[in-house]
């Protein structure tokens, strides 16, 4: 099976570069293709769904990621099957146990809160960084954490001695990638995503 994966942003797509094999069967393909921002992919997704839908052979899937950002996640979420929809793909939520071609998912609030849902991973990549993060209040549920999730992950990281000028989600996202295990993540809408990539 080949899988396109349609995604926001760089970081998103450096994650996914080293992530992906821990979950894809070793004869599965794939290709990244971000672009440059939630409004740009939003306004694109239509067409570049479309154009997947002349051709697409029958052993390709896409997936779409997309930050909440503190939007209407059920909004969010129908303005992504809408897309599908239009441009004649079946989704996953739409598919009601029959074959799908796509699937929408979400990463709330945003990705890093992904990377708060494995403590233990965090910990090994940047040491110093309090193993007992999970269990504070305000980090128990790693999308619901309050005052931005990257905000917020990057004060516990300059607290541990890391990224003292500034967080650099690219470089975050690619050492996370290789640390993270996927089914010890408490983001829900990380075993979201994982329940839908096991459906293929």
């Amino acid at each position: 099976m080949h899988i396109e994966f349609l995604l926001e942003e760089p970081s998103a797509e450096a994650f996914f570069a080293g992530f992906l094999p821990k979950i894809l069967r070793e004869e599965d393909t794939w290709n990244l293709i971000q672009f440059g921002g939630k409004p740009n992919l939003l306004a694109n997704l239509e067409n570049r769904l479309k154009g997947y839908a002349n051709w697409i052979p029958e052993d390709w899937r896409i997936v779409v990621l997309i930050d909440e950002d503190r939007q209407d996640c059920k909004a969010l979420k129908s303005q992504l099957e809408a897309a599908a929809a239009a441009a004649g793909l079946t989704t996953k939520t739409a598919a009601d146990g029959e074959e799908f071609r796509v699937i929408n998912r979400i990463a709330v609030e945003e990705l890093e809160a992904w990377f708060l849902g494995d403590i233990d991973a965090l910990c090994a990549a940047y040491p110093g960084v309090p193993s007992s993060l999970a269990n504070r209040e305000g980090f128990r549920d790693p999308d619901a954490v309050k005052g931005g999730t990257w905000e917020r992950l990057e004060q516990i990281l300059q607290k541990a001695g890391h990224f003292r000028g500034g967080l650099s989600k690219i470089e975050l996202a690619r050492t996370m990638a290789l640390h993270m295990e996927p089914l010890r993540n408490r983001s829900k809408s990380f075993q979201v995503f994982l329940e839908g990539m096991a459906a293929f």
